[in-house]
């Protein structure tokens, strides 16, 4: 990405802590994303990587520490009235309404809207079904009997509904086949080029790291490490523990 000197922080996670019950999860994390970033959040499975998504989007209510969205501290702010601001989560294991349609979980997304814009809402829709065709053919067709790829194209293009500034990815190519997940990914990217800032966790920490700006590494709730991807793909730490060299 080419951040220009205009470019501003969009969020800022400030000495971020999250207990369950005596368990402290993330300690004290601090890091910072600028406006148009994709971010990827990699580490080993429990190393509070997802926790910290659902803090930063108002799922959890952190111990101490704050999260800052353009400059408003979002500490008091419930989970709906963060989407309000455009920040949003699409959890793992997608998170589908499985009894409604691929059409109604499109509309859905759009909650947040002027009802009013119809003419808007029926566009964008129109443009995720041209992203992704599989759904244009599913339109109708209930969203718990799509297939696991599809159910995951459905709830990325359901997030895009709303419209989002900051976008929250937990696994997105988690289950997938190979070729899914290179959709994915590439649907990732092109979503970035539209201005949308991209804070993305997942496994498969090469294809995150190949797409994205930054890399943020967490271990046991810790950040160990943030830098350019490119740089941080090549460090042979992170090749052996996360890249399988």
């Amino acid at each position: 990405m080419n951040l220009d000197t205009n470019s501003k922080k969009i969020l800022e996670v400030k000495n971020l802590c999250i207990n369950y019950g005596g368990i402290q999860a993330v300690r004290n994390v601090n890091f910072t994303i600028l406006n148009g970033e994709k971010i990827s959040l990699i580490g080993a499975n429990g190393a509070g990587k997802s926790t910290t998504l659902k803090a930063i989007s108002g799922l959890i209510k952190p111990f101490s520490g704050s999260v800052i969205f353009k400059d408003k501290n979002l500490n008091n702010l419930l989970a709906n009235k963060r989407s309000d601001l455009g920040i949003i989560l699409v959890p793992e294991g997608r998170g589908i309404f499985s009894r409604m349609t691929v059409h109604e979980n499109l509309k859905v997304g759009a909650f947040n809207r002027n009802k009013k814009d119809r003419a808007s809402i029926k566009s964008d829709i129109d443009a995720k079904l041209d992203q992704f065709p599989r759904l244009k053919e599913r339109l109708n067709q209930l969203a718990g009997s799509l297939s696991g790829g599809e159910q995951q194209m459905l709830a990325i293009s359901r997030a895009l509904m709303t419209r989002p500034k900051l976008l929250l990815l937990d696994e997105p190519s988690m289950g997938l086949a190979p070729i899914l997940v290179d959709q994915i990914f590439n649907v990732i990217d092109s979503i970035s080029k539209q201005g949308i800032t991209i804070l993305v966790v997942e496994q498969n920490a090469k294809r995150a790291m190949e797409i994205s700006d930054r890399t943020i590494v967490m271990e046991s709730g810790n950040i160990t490490q943030i830098g350019k991807s490119k740089i941080i793909i090549d460090d042979p730490k992170i090749q052996e523990a996360y890249l399988g060299a």
